[in-house]
């Protein structure tokens, strides 16, 4: 069973102080980091995560879910079950239509794999109320495939099908099976789609260990603990540049071209990527692992910001051999490890029409939003960073949702049940603003900004998340 040695940041040739200051960097422009690990020369040197995030809550992985679908093709290959040079049709042909457009007969495994398949984006976001597999096959193409590349997280959920469909169980379980030494967390999952099918797409649920072991299998070019677990050279072919991605690249960190489900970096690596900084980054040049989570769906360009970061505060001060251990750097370095915590909003005081708004009941007149009433509740007899409630009722139910002023609250978000992390703030136009941080199977962020103005309140609602949390969006009228 995979386990990694830990030790000091220096005894690796890193400079403790250099952690510190990609920690700090990143807080200062505000990236709402979850967890971050860093590996040198196959020692952990770090591990950290922001409370309340822990080692041991599984957390949304994303598109790192591309990654693992790609390795689980690959072990197909070694088996003979499949070849990369397949035509996909051919595996599903109770979904194919009859009259099957030729690109899409036409296309392999090996372009889907690539992101060069006949689709410029998910098929199965155009009704997912339908078979998503099915769609991939009758959703009419745009372009031949083996020319072009599109993200297309349809793709690899059509892969991931394909896995379940040769194994017989999920995909996870055989990626479990087959890579035993990793030993990867029994409790990790992946989210299933409306049919059944494990999304290979986005679906990944595990922990950041989890995903540190995964790096440290493609970094070591699938050898681990002295077992070959798949071939070297599919792992070669995986994180090597096939396919330019310039064109649609949205930031530096995604224009450096891409293998098979996983992108090459700025350093001559490569990155197990998922969306909101979901990172698995590799750098064999510096023999560097660094894994972190986070939530950076409402940071524009916020990937960009980690991997600067790590590139400009911690690889230009590496050293080829151990350097002198420095007692205060490794203390400090501790020190912020202990103290790394999400950061709550921050406001100003508490207005003074305070009495008029704390524990009054506003009646939402605004039609078919199925919300009915809200209320804002504090705990001044404490202090005035005290936590505080937000009451509502949706469609006849109550709920609540608790947080602190100037500090996090945690509980289980309202009708989803996801557990959260919130803070609240007021601003200085006197509206109320609250956040809560989404960290489940389901990671983004609800808002509130709350506006009140004598017998009304205003209220206007937004969610970064891929999937849930619809009606956290839009703006409600309320009077008492």
């Amino acid at each position: 069973m995979l386990t990694f040695t830990k030790a000091a940041p220096e005894e690796t040739g890193v400079p403790s102080e250099g952690i510190i200051r990609m920690i700090n960097r990143l807080q200062k422009r505000r990236i709402p980091m979850h967890s971050l690990l860093l590996m040198r020369h196959d020692k952990l040197i770090f591990e950290g995560y922001y409370a309340p995030c822990r080692a041991d809550n599984l957390h949304r992985m994303f598109s790192i879910s591309k990654s693992v679908t790609s390795i689980a093709i690959g072990l197909l290959v070694d088996e003979g079950r499949v070849s990369l040079d397949d035509p996909i049709v051919q595996y599903f042909p109770e979904k194919v239509p009859r009259n099957v457009h030729p690109w899409i007969a036409q296309m392999t495994i090996r372009d889907m794999l690539m992101m060069r398949s006949c689709h410029a984006a998910t098929t199965y976001k155009k009704n997912m109320a339908a078979d998503w597999v099915e769609s991939y096959f009758t959703t009419p193409p745009t372009h031949p495939p083996a020319t072009l590349f599109h993200y297309d997280t349809s793709a690899p959920h059509t892969l991931c099908a394909l896995v379940e469909k040769l194994t017989g169980g999920s995909m996870l379980d055989y990626i479990k099976k087959k890579l035993d030494v990793l030993g990867l967390s029994p409790e990790s999952y992946m989210i299933a789609d409306p049919f059944g099918v494990s999304m290979g797409g986005s679906g990944l649920v595990a922990y950041s260990m989890d995903m540190l072991k995964f790096g440290y299998f493609i970094a070591h070019r699938g050898n681990v603990l002295g077992k070959q677990l798949i071939s070297p050279s599919y792992i070669d072919m995986a994180v090597s540049m096939l396919t330019e991605t310039r064109v649609t690249a949205p930031l530096p960190s995604e224009a450096q071209g891409y293998g098979l489900q996983i992108w090459r970096n700025e350093q001559n690596g490569f990155v197990c990527y998922g969306m909101g900084g979901q990172l698995i980054i590799c750098l064999p040049d510096y023999d560097l692992i660094c894994v972190t989570t986070a939530d950076t769906q409402s940071v524009q360009g916020g990937n960009q910001q980690i991997y600067d970061a790590l590139y400009e505060e911690i690889l230009p001060y590496l050293q080829d051999a151990a350097i002198a251990c420095d007692k205060s750097g490794e203390k400090a370095l501790a020190d912020v490890c202990a103290n790394l915590a999400m950061e709550p909003l921050q406001g100003v005081d508490l207005p003074e029409t305070i009495g008029e708004i704390a524990d009054q009941t506003f009646q939402v007149l605004t039609p078919d939003s199925g919300f009915e009433s809200f209320c804002v509740h504090f705990d001044l007899a404490q202090n005035e960073r005290a936590a505080g409630t937000l009451s509502f009722v949706h469609n006849g139910t109550p709920y609540a949702v608790r947080f602190g002023m100037g500090f996090m609250e945690t509980g289980e978000f309202p009708i989803y049940n996801q557990r959260y992390a919130a803070s609240g703030a007021w601003l200085f136009d006197g509206t109320l603003h609250i956040k809560a941080h989404i960290i489940d199977a389901y990671v983004g962020c609800v808002q509130f900004q709350l506006a009140f103005r004598g017998e009304e309140l205003t209220i206007f609602m937004s969610k970064k998340e891929e999937s849930l949390f619809k009606e956290f969006q839009g703006h409600l009228y309320c009077k008492k």
